[in-house]
């Protein structure tokens, strides 16, 4: 009889705690707004970083809340889904107001994506649980995943926050090659202008989120248990990332460029009409012969035609201007292969490059396609024909292509969205046989209208120039234009939504950071070996 009552107790046991509703439906409510406070850490919140550190330490202590893995990670998803659906909302722009999709399902369609992206914070958190959760209690207590559910919550403890440190930054990497990745909102991104931006140049933009993660948690640490070793280490940390700040891993190379970045602000909704294309042409004929420049640069698909069909008038009036001044001109424009029966075929997004006295057009092919904009994922064929965007199967180039130069400076150029993955950048870094020493991105946000992203965008690409200690160019067809000096700061910048060109003069740089050197692989195998060591080392305690 008592052995018949004991299961029946386990069995309530059980019942309860394999739902991670076992904590009240308020804790996840909490944690769904403390992630939406988080996206008021990113551009265009000024100083940002030092508002992340206080959300990501509250995240923290009331994940420390939890009883196991299962409501650890309900929590995190909480926490993720409140971040992406008001970090990302401006996907609803490009998908209602330019793609034609009715708003209900541009509404559903960017609630399910952040659901989706919820997922990494959510596996992160589980991770950190299981890992922590093996330190916490005894091996009876552990011996199944439902009677971790039924423990007592967890306390902070040394392994714990190296455990969280690594379960985030790896979360976050995956979720940046994942389906081919969106790491937009990744956590180190809002310490461009936060106390952390340091360790950028070492480890990149998720080890910044490493680091950022360590630091709340010993600071949970040492409020929870009163104790002051934590709290120094983490101040420490901090004092750590501002002094790398300070440190030039890079060196001045070459004589300095005089640029022009030009926005052209042509309206994304009569881009591709022919009185749009019309207009394009004569507006960016006028804009890049205006003045001379070592450099002129257009944003993205600046000339709407295919390569082949830019008219010859115009092609003909870039190449006396830049031979009579000595300007090389980098313009955008939709590539295009021709068979030999002269159909067209492998279509891309290009950039072309003209350079003085030089008959030869460079070319740089787009590698990193935007799913539903550039490519269609296998079976969601549907999902586009709703939307009216066009370009919606272009062809990859390489990963890895040679530089554009100009005068004796070698430049890495690369189109709209693949400044976000700094990996792919350090990567060409390392593989040019002559590295460039300045990076140029031509991009086109008008498809999300006047909303935070081009903001988000901006602070994305300072990441970059902090990653490999090289100043970037930014042509945008509506904002943000801007010059990026090497450590990551805005030195001049273009109003959005504004006609006009931004004159420059630019020192390129040689010379590796660390993390050009390594690229993300330091992180990964430290947060890797971080949590198998804890995971199968960590000390025991009993209940």
């Amino acid at each position: 009889m008592a052995d018949s009552s004991s299961l029946s107790r386990q069995r309530d046991v059980s019942a309860t705690s394999a739902s991670p509703r076992a904590l009240p439906f308020w804790h996840y409510l909490v944690a769904a707004v403390l992630g939406a406070a988080n996206t008021f850490s990113f551009a265009p919140t000024p100083h940002g970083g030092w508002l992340e550190l206080v959300i990501f330490t509250l995240f923290f202590a009331w994940l420390s809340r939890t009883r196991g893995w299962a409501s650890a990670a309900a929590t995190g998803w909480a926490f993720g889904f409140g971040n992406f659906v008001t970090g990302v909302w401006w996907l609803y722009v490009s998908m209602h107001d330019y793609g034609g999709m009715a708003a209900p399902l541009a509404a559903a369609a960017v609630a399910l994506f952040s659901l989706y992206l919820a997922i990494y914070p959510a596996l992160a958190s589980a991770v950190w649980s299981l890992v922590a959760g093996r330190a916490r209690f005894g091996d009876e207590d552990a011996a199944t995943a439902r009677d971790i559910d039924a423990a007592p919550r967890f306390a902070p403890t040394w392994h714990g926050a190296f455990a969280f440190a690594s379960a985030w930054a790896l979360g976050e990497w995956l979720r940046g090659l994942v389906f081919t990745g969106f790491p937009w909102l990744a956590s180190g991104y809002a310490q461009v202008d936060g106390p952390l931006s340091g360790f950028g140049s070492v480890v990149g933009v998720y080890g910044v989120a490493w680091v950022l993660a360590l630091v709340a948690a010993l600071i949970v640490q040492a409020v929870s248990t009163r104790a002051l070793i934590p709290a120094a280490k983490a101040v420490v940390v901090v004092v750590a990332g501002m002094l790398l700040s300070l440190v030039q891993w890079t060196t001045p190379a070459n004589a300095p460029l005089t640029v022009r970045l030009l926005q052209g602000n042509v309206k994304q909704e009569m881009k591709f009409e022919q009185a749009g294309i019309d207009e394009s042409l004569a507006l960016y004929k006028r804009l890049i012969t205006e003045k001379p420049a070592d450099l002129i640069v257009t944003p993205e698909t600046a000339l709407p035609v295919l390569s082949v069909q830019v008219p010859r008038d115009f092609a003909k009036a870039m190449r006396e201007f830049s031979d009579r001044t000595g300007s090389s001109i980098l313009f955008g424009a939709v590539g295009v292969t021709l068979l030999p029966d002269g159909r067209a075929a492998d279509y891309t997004n290009s950039l072309f490059g003209m350079t003085p006295g030089i008959a030869d057009i460079y070319r740089y092919d787009k590698h990193h396609l935007v799913p539903f904009g550039e490519f269609v994922p296998t079976g969601f064929h549907w999902f586009v024909r709703m939307m009216g965007i066009p370009l919606g199967d272009l062809s990859r180039g390489p990963i890895a292509q040679k530089a554009f130069f100009v005068k004796n400076q070698p430049i890495a150029v690369d189109i709209c969205y693949e400044d976000i993955f700094g990996e792919e950048i350090a990567r060409t870094i390392r593989d040019q046989e002559t590295p460039a020493g300045i990076l140029v991105n031509s991009t086109n946000l008008a498809w999300f209208g006047n909303t935070i992203a081009l903001d988000q965008h901006l602070q994305i690409a300072r990441m970059r120039s902090i990653e490999t200690g090289r100043p970037m160019l930014r042509a945008t067809n509506t904002g943000m234009t801007a010059v990026i000096a090497a450590n990551g700061d805005v030195v001049s910048k273009l109003p959005t939504f504004t006609t006009g060109s931004l004159e420059a003069r630019v020192q390129g740089t040689s010379g590796r950071t660390p993390y050009v050197t390594s690229g993300n692989m330091t992180v990964i195998a430290v947060s890797l070996l971080l949590l198998a060591f804890g995971f199968a080392f960590a000390p025991r305690r009993k209940r």
